[in-house]
């Protein structure tokens, strides 16, 4: 993924997630900033805008727990609730995938059975397919709405960009990171972002239901 393209998804989101990238390294220009700021106030959008804010123009290929090549873009369609995150973490990740699964129990069935719940990790190393397989069976993941991703670190790096997650590996080999949960429309534009790891399950759940 190349840092103009980072910078187009990014600019088409908001002036926030644009000064994030630019923490996390990457090159994003003031036009593009100020663009971003024009896009934001817009009450609608036009289908060619919603495609620039769309994270489905990533072109990276991830590697699914089954061992499978992915691409986001093939979510296409469907309502996705993503967190990053990494299988060896004790703290903050299981709490994210718990708030996850209260998310997804709080749905009416048509839409649970509609929307994708999707883990990437952050450990390019220690998350191998049998280590994602293993958390997912752990964890009582249903093959059928949930997907655990891994892949190379620059993809990891440009997701991580894109989303406003920050993360840093730290001298005992675990992760610091931001924990945000995000809800994707069936385009790919964030629609909502739950931060931190109280509240805010109510309102996801709300926005799984608004993103169909």
């Amino acid at each position: 993924m190349k840092t103009a393209l980072i910078a187009k998804v990014v600019s088409g989101i908001c002036p926030a997630l644009a000064t994030l990238v630019l923490d996390a390294g990457f090159a994003v220009s003031a036009p593009m900033v100020h663009a971003a700021d024009a896009c934001c106030a817009a009450a609608t959008a036009t289908a060619e805008a919603a495609a620039d804010r769309s994270i489905y123009q990533l072109e990276a290929t991830w590697i699914t727990d089954a061992g499978k090549p992915f691409r986001l873009e093939e979510l296409r369609g469907r309502p996705v609730v993503l967190a990053m995150f990494f299988a060896s973490c004790g703290y903050a990740c299981p709490r994210i995938v718990n708030d996850m699964t209260q998310i997804r129990q709080t749905l009416a069935p048509a839409v649970r059975d509609h929307a994708v719940f999707v883990l990437v990790s952050f450990d390019d190393e220690r998350d191998t397919v049998a280590a994602l397989h293993a958390y997912r069976e752990a964890h009582e993941l249903a093959s059928t709405n949930w997907m655990l991703l891994r892949g190379a670190p620059g993809d990891i790096r440009e997701l991580a960009a894109v989303l406003g997650v920050s993360y840093k590996k730290n001298a005992l080999g675990m992760f610091d990171h931001s924990n945000l949960i995000t809800v994707l429309s069936p385009e790919g534009e964030i629609t909502h972002q739950r931060a931190g790891l109280e509240g805010g399950l109510a309102e996801t759940a709300r926005a799984v239901v608004a993103a169909r």
